[in-house]
């Protein structure tokens, strides 16, 4: 099941306040980006996010799960809770690199 829009819209709304949020349709999902770094992956009503050390102790109580056949464990994000999800986004911001230029 593919992710409803207005699954996307609530979740850029929650991240708003952190930044330039945009979504892009990937193959019926979507990747959440924050100040162009990509941050989320949501698919099937869900947010991805991805494992990193840095994100153990605070992701310790998360369910995990794959957001598509293949691909490696992630975190799934409670994007309902607000403060926490910002706190996981702003994190991830620091930690993960741009995407690489298209050449």
């Amino acid at each position: 099941m593919a992710c409803s829009v207005e699954y996307i819209e609530y979740v850029c709304q929650q991240l708003s306040e952190v930044g330039n949020v945009r979504s892009r349709k990937m193959m019926g999902d979507y990747i959440i980006y924050l100040d162009e770094k990509p941050v989320i992956t949501a698919c099937d009503n869900l947010c991805y996010v991805k494992k990193i050390p840095v994100l153990e102790s605070i992701m310790a109580d998360a369910e995990c799960g794959c957001p598509y056949p293949g691909a490696k464990e992630h975190y799934i994000l409670d994007i309902d809770h607000k403060k926490e999800a910002l706190n996981v986004v702003k994190i991830l911001w620091k930690e993960l690199p741009f995407p690489k230029k298209k050449k």
